[in-house]
């Protein structure tokens, strides 16, 4: 007897479910795969810093006249300068020299920045700050704790947006530093590493476009120090192969100094020329 022309084949509807069941499969597999490499990872890197950063917060460079420029960083670990082994060697002692530097006014440090923080958490990190503070300036700095819990990026993208605006509302400009290349974690094993990567880079450019978006400026971190951390990751890293060392804050604070700068009030910017950030060649 002829098939009805609207019946599927036996054979292609076999064929059809085997592949389905494959492809099933071969994710199962893979996602076991990701999972075991995690968790690898994080015995890896285990938590010889501890969870706590350096309390850095206070005037820096009083030696120069003028009411304090405020600043006020927030997001992660690397917001708060963990793995840095002094106070002045944090992202954000780094960022207020250079800006008071630029200047020539001092700058009072406010870290509200919590180590392994979600973007979500931003929310709670402006919480925190007095009724009475309003700074001049913000850096923020989140998105790697988002990858590694996979945390959907138009959900990470909200909270951004939801705190760069309440920046916004306190008078500060607002610079963000998108999301650091995952891909450059040395104790992460491949494949992971390099979807690590991918994810990052995603996430990292929905950041810069939302930043930009909003009027805040965005600095990619991926592409201004990331290739440091990947070819000279002994003198980038800290001990843990997983945050910054004090050299790898210094180029961090090096390549957002100057974003920081324009996004001061215009009576308070630039009363010398910056030099360069560094970039890779």
């Amino acid at each position: 007897m002829a098939h009805d022309r609207d019946e599927v084949p036996r054979g292609m509807l076999i064929g059809a479910v085997g592949t389905v069941i494959g492809a099933g499969i071969a994710l199962a597999v893979a996602q076991a795969v990701l999972r075991r490499q995690a968790a690898l990872a994080r015995r890896r890197i285990g938590k010889p810093l501890g969870e706590d950063a350096l309390d850095a917060d206070r005037v820096w460079r009083r030696r120069y006249d003028g009411d304090p420029i405020d600043l006020v960083v927030l997001g992660d670990s690397i917001a708060a300068g963990l793995g840095a082994e002094r106070r002045k060697d944090t992202l954000g002692a780094r960022v207020a020299k250079g800006v008071a530097r630029a200047t020539h006014r001092p700058v009072r440090l406010r870290t509200g920045a919590i180590v392994g923080s979600e973007s979500s958490r931003l929310a709670e990190q402006l919480d925190t700050l007095p009724d009475d503070y309003f700074p001049h300036v913000a850096v923020v700095i989140v998105g790697g704790n988002d990858v590694t819990h996979r945390v959907p990026i138009q959900t990470a993208i909200g909270h951004l947006e939801d705190a760069v605006k309440r920046l916004h509302d306190l008078g500060a400009g607002v610079v963000v530093g998108t999301c650091p290349d995952l891909g450059a974690l040395r104790p992460v094993p491949q494949p992971l590493r390099s979807l690590g990567s991918r994810m990052s880079k995603a996430l990292a450019e929905a950041q810069a476009r939302a930043a930009e978006r909003l009027g805040a400026r965005a600095v990619s971190l991926r592409r201004t120090v990331g290739p440091f951390f990947v070819t000279q990751p002994d003198e980038m890293f800290s001990l843990d192969r997983f945050h910054p060392s004090a050299l790898g804050y210094r180029r961090t604070a090096e390549a957002l100094v100057p974003a920081v700068v324009e996004a001061l009030p215009s009576e308070l910017r630039t009363r010398e020329e910056l030099p360069p950030p560094f970039t890779p060649r």
